[in-house]
């Protein structure tokens, strides 16, 4: 990096040639007073506080003037002096007085101003007070917003439009009547805010304040327990009450940035409703009983099981030390390889897909890269919902000029930043993706020398884009070819290109062939193995990546290792000392199948709820009566819970040590916050309690450090991992040794297939299974809230439940006029295999003939409606296409 000399107040500075003044005498202990300016945003000068002299030129605001060599700085002059006070005076003379109960108190730039240019209290008693008293907005769960303390500084405008990309608020009105407001001054739970909370955390004064100020007394560094983001998070702890969560601005993912569940949905962790002790249930009531009447119960019937009559079910929302005892237990101690987790039901077609095309089924890059693109395709990706973090570096892209893409069947928020819109018809990703690639190779777009020396299989992949013309594209897809050519010519010739997508393409019965899809075209282009390009599937969970990395799979061992190479079955015989099966398991969607059939009779259950996240729930339903031994570990009684013979109360993130691997391949560390509530315990701890009372060997791990050395050393890809060397950062996988520093980029020489090249994949177009006719007219298509997480589990408990209160069936406006449905009223939906009620949205976010619903709410379970119908590779459930009717109960 270049660097400048410059002199402030008599102290030379040697600094970066692309700083500010100001920035430079931050960065070097000088403060000089401001209020409008924070290091996340652009200077914009207003606040007039932070002005200089600099030799040979006029007074300058030292924040948005750059730094030159030779240059000499007065932060402290008679003129500026003069210049601060009145500005200062002027400020104060429209504030509140009340600092000492004000929830900005100590935490204020104003007071700090105040402080140091210091006050003269005979001038302020001359000067005008503000009579008028502004209504404070109180409508959000988690804070206020008092204009009475605003300073106009601007910050948190500048804030929700480029960094969140809102722009919920603006400067109103003029004069002594401006003010910040939202659009026509609507209340904030009525405007565009998304509760993230950014303006609340950047705003210098107290005028956007949260709710609850109480100061922690201590402050414990680890992860959110969302989306598969990975953000770095600071709990505020008090006692054993974890009471605030804040950014960490050193966090390579997030950069201190959150959304509204990483803020503010903490609160579950301390709620009433938590599992305090072992449940056993015993007449059909569930009682409280003591861990070793519990462990001595489950062990001993588990020890009953064969290995074919038992399945696990693990938990993306567990740690990588968790998940890895959880498969463990059932091969080395049940002796089946039937482990599977929720990866089934979102990302299985990305694992089996891109490990065909690119031998490794992950992100490709790394979230921080997403800015640099010149051109981004978001692909089946609701990503503002879904993974807000990742949406804020799409932004970004696109305020640096990036031309973004996006296909979804919905207008979606991201589709108010995109250049080109593809809205197609739910299930029909392969039509659209074949021909823009057809239109790619028709118009000679594609990248000849990277197809030449990277890759394979091109001619046969060539000759099956025979059958995707623009006219049958058209007709199949709805989007029209000239919006299809447009979106091909920019994806090919505007490099580099990164291609996002989630589950829009996974959750169907061609999901696999859907991801293939994605890869062709990636490497049709040439937007593979360089930064800023690839292929990346944005991971739903905060562990489902390391889930299945860790063996939560019925097929394959950590890293995975397949069960049925001899080689590999041999390795872990010999670490875990005991024989292995070599069978693989079943899957999750099986797995139920399985206990209807009587063939699985025990299920072991930890952190997961099919009864809300399995298509065809009462498919599910009738499974867990029919189980002979059900145990279930959770956080809460969930409505899976409720099934179980036994219950164990397991301990949330914020109790436990471990680590978790986010979307982008990332390793971090999960750190203990609090103690246990009541008398739960580790998953971890739990599992090797159970293996311990069978009189099993190989689970006495004191703590969770020593389960990640054995992960290393039967891993390849996590073998240079250890707590040490997490603990200032994450490392991201594969990362062999510990002279390794991890792989933010993959493929970037070769792949990591057998012959080390990228494969074409020839495809066809195979319609959904089942599309809508007479009797079902309506395609329904599921989706997330951005302000629930899953089965709701942990974000029904508090503000969030504020925010989203019901299930919603989102209707586009013709077809609830020709079905004769008003906004607002009950509907019930109807499927061949159920029906729920819920409350009706009209709204054109939804296109003609297509209605969403999440999967959040118990009293409207959704997945009572979808089909299980399942992709034949990945063995996933087509979750986002089935028919249904709409109508009055």
């Amino acid at each position: 990096m270049d660097t400048v000399n410059i002199v402030i107040d008599g102290v030379d500075i040697e600094t970066g040639a692309d700083k500010t003044i100001l920035e430079a005498a931050l960065d070097h202990g000088i403060y000089i007073p401001h209020l409008c300016y924070h290091k996340d945003l652009d200077p914009v000068g207003i606040c007039r506080l932070c002005m200089v002299e600099i030799d040979g030129r006029r007074l300058d605001v030292s924040c948005k003037t750059p730094v030159r060599e030779g240059m000499r700085v007065r932060t402290e002059t008679e003129e500026i002096t003069k210049i601060r006070r009145v500005a200062v005076e002027l400020l104060l003379a429209n504030h509140p007085t009340d600092c000492l109960s004000c929830s900005g108190n100590t935490k204020c730039e104003l007071q700090r101003i105040a402080s140091y240019i210091g006050i003269d209290d005979r001038r302020m008693k001359s000067l005008r007070r503000k009579t008028v008293t502004l209504p404070i907005d109180t409508s959000n769960p988690y804070f206020d917003y008092d204009p009475n303390r605003c300073v106009l500084c601007g910050i948190c405008v500048r804030t929700c439009a480029d960094v969140v990309g809102v722009s919920n608020f603006d400067f109103a009105y003029r004069g002594y009547d401006s003010l910040i407001s939202t659009f026509m001054g609507k209340p904030m739970i009525e405007s565009r805010c998304v509760s993230c909370g950014e303006c609340v955390a950047r705003c210098p004064v107290g005028a956007l304040r949260p709710k609850a100020v109480p100061q922690p007394a201590r402050e414990v560094r680890t992860v959110c327990p969302y989306c598969g983001v990975g953000c770095g998070i600071w709990l505020g702890v008090r006692g054993e009450t974890v009471i605030a969560s804040r950014g960490d601005p050193d966090n390579v993912v997030n950069k201190g940035r959150l959304c509204v569940k990483g803020r503010f949905g903490h609160e579950f962790i301390n709620h009433p409703d938590r599992l305090t002790a072992p449940l056993i249930k015993k007449n059909g009531n569930f009682e409280k009983a003591s861990w070793d009447e519990a462990l001595d119960l489950v062990a001993a019937r588990f020890a009953k099981c064969k290995p074919d009559e038992f399945a696990a079910l693990s938990s993306a929302k567990c740690t990588n030390e968790d998940n890895y005892i959880v498969q463990k237990f059932t091969r080395a101690v049940m002796g089946t390889n039937t482990v599977d987790h929720c990866a089934r039901l979102c990302h299985a077609p990305s694992v089996a897909g891109l490990a065909q095309s690119f031998g490794s089924g992950a992100m490709t890059n790394s979230i921080g890269e997403i800015r640099n693109a010149d051109c981004i395709f978001a692909i089946g990706t609701n990503t503002t919902s879904a993974h807000p973090v990742i949406a804020y570096e799409v932004k970004e892209a696109v305020r640096r000029g990036a031309v973004l893409i996006v296909a979804n069947p919905r207008r979606i928020d991201l589709c108010e930043y995109a250049q080109i819109v593809l809205h197609h018809v739910p299930g029909t990703d392969v039509a659209l993706l074949m021909a823009m690639m057809k239109v790619i190779v028709d118009e000679d777009l594609q990248d000849d020398r990277f197809i030449e020396k990277r890759c394979e299989n091109f001619e046969a992949f060539f000759e099956s884009l025979e059958r995707f013309d623009l006219e049958f594209a058209q007709k199949t897809t709805g989007v029209p070819k000239e919006l299809i050519c447009e979106a091909a010519r920019s994806y090919a010739t505007r490099k580099p290109g990164m291609l996002l997508y989630a589950m829009g393409i996974t959750q169907h019965t061609h999901g696999t062939d859907n991801v293939l899809a994605t890869s062709n075209i990636a490497l049709l282009t040439g937007n593979v193995g360089l930064p800023s390009t690839g292929v990346n599937p944005l991971r739903g969970q905060n562990n489902v990546q390391g889930a299945c990395d860790l063996g939560a799979l019925p097929n394959v061992y950590p890293g995975y290792q397949k069960v049925d190479r001899p080689q590999i079955h041999t390795k872990f015989e010999e670490a875990w000392g005991t024989k292995l099966s070599d069978k693989p398991g079943i899957t999750h969607t099986e797995i139920f199948d399985a206990i209807h059939d009587k063939t699985v009779k025990v299920l072991y259950e930890v952190g997961e709820n099919p009864a809300l996240s399995e298509a065809n729930a009462n498919h599910v339903y009738a499974a867990l009566e029919k189980l002979d031994f059900f145990v279930v570990q959770d956080i809460f009684l969930t409505e899976t819970a409720r099934y179980a013979d036994v219950v164990l109360p397991a301990a949330s993130f914020a109790e436990k040590d471990g680590t978790f691997t986010n979307t982008e391949r990332r390793v971090q560390r999960v750190r203990k916050a609090i103690n246990p509530v009541g008398d739960s315990k580790p998953d971890w701890l739990i599992t090797c309690l159970i293996a311990k009372r069978m009189k099993k060997h190989g689970f006495d791990f004191d703590n969770p450090s020593q389960i990640m050395e054995e992960i290393a050393s039967l891993t390849p890809s996590y073998g240079g991992i250890t707590y040490k060397r997490l603990d200032d950062r994450g490392l991201q996988w594969p990362c062999p040794n510990t002279d390794s520093e991890g792989t933010p980029m993959l493929h970037s020489e070769f792949f990591a297939t057998v012959t080390g090249k990228g494969k074409f994949m020839p495809l066809q177009y195979k319609p959904s299974y089942e599309l809508p006719d007479e009797e079902y007219p309506l395609i329904l298509t599921t989706e997330r809230s951005l302000y629930h997480f899953h089965t709701a589990t942990m974000t029904r408990k508090g503000g969030l439940e504020v925010l989203r209160k019901c299930e919603l069936v989102e209707m586009n406006p013709k077809d609830a006029g020709t079905l004769g449905l008003k906004n607002g009223e009950t509907v019930r939906v109807v499927s061949r295999r159920g029906e729920v009620n819920a409350t009706l949205l009209v709204t054109d976010i939804s296109p003609v003939g297509v209605v969403s619903m999440t999967f959040h709410f118990a009293e409207s379970p959704t997945n009572v409606l979808t089909s299980d119908a399942i992709d034949p590779v990945a063995k996933i459930p087509e979750t986002k296409v089935c028919a249904v009717r709409v109508e009055r109960p």
